[in-house]
């Protein structure tokens, strides 16, 4: 990340005489001395067309390349790309002109080369002579390397003033439209080459710098999808929440990696999480305590929640570890598997409620090489399993957490290149289908989202989280007798702070 002092504001008066009579040619070329019948011209066409999409949207998909690249040009929007994102960038564009969001005769689509910019307005009125064009500037954007770019603006009716700017993904198109109400300028980055969507809002008046929001795991990331297949999208796919006088308690469940690392974390605060999901329980693994530990953590729980239970390894230390928090007091807790043998890892934690037993798991990975395949497959798996039906003879049994297993190539990005990894092998695969699906527990995610591909956990390298290049490793099994009363099973891939992210489950009681 650069720092302040690389950021410059930039004005007109500083640049070289070559660079304005350069700038005056290429305005002229953009606007030129008929742009405005020209423009109406292309929204009466344009609305013509996506009207058709409106009336038949899989007409996109039918679309050959070059038909694409040809709408797309019509409506100013860069067409670079395979096919695919040439059909998001179309569907992307034509839903909001269907909705009424974009309107051409107020935003002007221009080209960036640059690698990711954001514009901090210092002044409400603007001129079109004050926009600043073919700049090479120093450009940065939080948690990407930094290196110079070259920017190209085109104006719009009031244009820039003075401005700072931020590098923006290579390949961009950015439209630019005045918000009067806000006293400020609204910039939506539409990435031609992830196809990423970056909503970025800049207030003029308090000089509020641009909050980038993205949200990766929106857009379809598989390396062999199904037809079918759509990405994950909780704003649109979780129903409404419940009324009040609807009996049901809400679970969830994180993988944190290091609970202290965590809550050390810039930012992160479990206090804004509890207040946005309102749950009553949370269950965590890999929280990486010592026993040590535990009597501090449990100081700096939130109100309400006063009733936690953890279970640490004791046999390597700052490794595995589970817990459950609770604002309800279960009737009864228990450690482990009751076998010495796979209880010295901290791996599981159950705690009783009156409708159901609730398990957080940790379940082993393989690990590096596979070496401990065969006893997560033979013994571990096999003997959770039978404890889970012992306790199924009572009353139903939920469990949740990273159960280190995806089980379905829609489960995983690239299926065909972990084959051999821990946590996609056929062995592995075949036991999480064995000894919890066939008897009788239900994924909860997979029955209520069957086509849908949403990840839980991507690896730091190669921008796995960025690009959505994931896998499902966190689940909510649960016991068919209560199945039915689930009412909602999520994914929360906006929450940071791990390698995982947190999964939750509405049961209704």
């Amino acid at each position: 990340m650069g720092s302040k002092d690389s950021k410059r504001l930039l004005s007109n008066s500083s640049l070289p005489v070559s660079l304005e009579d350069k700038k005056e040619k290429k305005l002229k070329g953009l606007v030129g001395t008929n742009s405005t019948s020209e423009k109406e011209n292309g929204v009466k066409s344009s609305s013509v067309v996506f009207e058709r999409f409106k009336e038949d949207p899989a007409r996109i998909e039918t679309m050959t390349v070059q038909e694409l690249r040809a709408t797309l040009r019509s409506v100013g929007v860069p067409a670079k790309g395979c096919k695919r994102d040439l059909v998001n960038a179309l569907k992307c564009f034509a839903e909001k002109k269907i909705d009424g969001k974009t309107s051409l005769t107020v935003e002007e689509q221009a080209s960036f080369s640059a690698e990711n910019i954001s514009v901090k307005c210092k002044d409400k009125d603007f001129s079109k002579e004050d926009c600043v064009e073919d700049v090479n500037t120093d450009l940065e954007v939080p948690g990407l390397p930094q290196h110079k770019g070259r920017v190209k603006k085109s104006a719009t009716e009031g244009s820039i003033n003075k401005f700072n700017t931020k590098r923006v993904t290579k390949k961009q198109n950015l439209s630019i439209r005045c918000d009067e109400g806000s006293g400020g300028m609204v910039l939506e980055a539409k990435r031609t080459v992830s196809s990423k969507i970056i909503h970025e809002v800049v207030n003029a008046d308090k000089g509020v710098m641009p909050v980038i929001q993205t949200e990766p795991w929106t857009v379809l990331a598989h390396k062999k999808p199904q037809k079918g297949w759509i990405p994950y999208n909780p704003k649109t796919m979780r129903p409404p929440p419940l009324t009040r006088d609807t009996r049901y308690m809400k679970l969830m469940s994180w993988n944190v990696n290091g609970l202290r690392a965590l809550l050390k974390l810039e930012g992160f605060s479990a206090l804004q999480l509890s207040q946005r999901e309102d749950f009553d329980v949370l269950c965590l693994q890999e929280t990486k305590l010592q026993e040590k530990d535990v009597e501090n953590i449990k100081q700096c729980l939130i109100d309400g929640y006063e009733n936690s239970f953890w279970s640490c390894s004791v046999s390597k230390l700052g490794y595995s570890g589970t817990a459950i928090i609770s604002r309800v007091k279960p009737l009864s807790v228990r450690y482990g598997l009751g076998i010495s043998d796979h209880d010295s890892e901290g791996r599981l934690v159950m705690a009783e409620f009156d409708s159901f037993y609730l398990l957080s798991g940790y379940v082993p990975n393989s690990g590096d090489g596979l070496r401990r395949l065969s006893y997560r497959v033979t013994q571990w798996d096999p003997t959770l399993s039978n404890y889970m039906k012992e306790l199924e003879k009572s009353k139903p049994v939920i469990l949740t957490g990273d159960l280190n297993c995806a089980h379905e190539e829609i489960d995983i990005y690239n299926p065909a290149g972990n084959k051999r990894s821990a946590g996609f092998t056929d062995e592995e695969r075949q036991s999480f289908g064995t000894n919890f699906l066939s008897r009788g527990f239900v994924d909860t995610f997979r029955r209520q989202h069957p086509g849908v591909v949403g990840y839980t956990y991507w690896g730091y390298r190669h921008g796995g989280r960025k690009n959505n290049r994931g896998w499902r490793l966190d689940y909510f099994l649960v016991s068919e007798s209560i199945a039915d009363r689930v009412y909602d099973s999520y994914i929360l891939s906006d929450v940071g702070g791990s390698d995982h992210c947190p999964v939750g489950l509405v049961l209704k009681l």
